[in-house]
């Protein structure tokens, strides 16, 4: 939840001590009415407005390496995503950072990896190539490679017929 920026915290604070309602002041700011009771309630205990501090481990990375990650992946789209920029990324206290950071970079951000279209080329089996009944895979020529799926049908279908 994105929190409440100081300077309407502060505008916040002068509505109420002006004797607006909390429902009131809530709405002119866009906010939730039990944010504005929070809110309240430190000022009178500490006489502050400032955030508390929070738990939770600080990123591996700066804004501007977090920014350097997410446009690289927006002027490739097809690069393999978090292995080769966690590569050349530099961490702040580490030497690099890992596949998984930048993976984590690239959701904050709202982007997703993307993967080129392979499409099955004619020495290829498809998987989607029916059988007849009673035929076996293609076997192996000389060389060891499998022969092509259309010339292995080809010469199936005239065998029977």
């Amino acid at each position: 939840m994105p929190r409440v920026p100081a300077h309407m915290r502060e505008r916040t604070l002068g509505m109420l001590q002006g004797d607006m309602r909390t429902a009131d002041v809530a709405r002119a700011i866009n906010c939730n009415v039990r944010t504005v009771r929070r809110l309240r309630q430190r000022y009178r205990e500490t006489g502050r407005t400032a955030d508390c501090p929070r738990s939770g481990r600080p990123h591996l990375t700066t804004p501007a390496q977090d920014r350097y990650i997410r446009t690289s992946h927006l002027r490739d789209r097809y690069r393999m995503a978090a292995t080769k920029t966690a590569r050349v990324t530099a961490g702040i206290h580490h030497p690099s950072i890992s596949a998984q950071n930048v993976r984590n970079r690239l959701r904050e951000a709202g982007l997703r990896a993307c993967r080129p279209v392979v499409k099955a080329g004619p020495h290829q089996i498809s998987p989607a190539t029916t059988l007849p009944i009673g035929t076996s895979p293609p076997s192996l020529d000389q060389t060891g490679l499998a022969k092509s799926a259309l010339h292995w049908r080809v010469a199936v279908l005239s065998n029977q017929g």
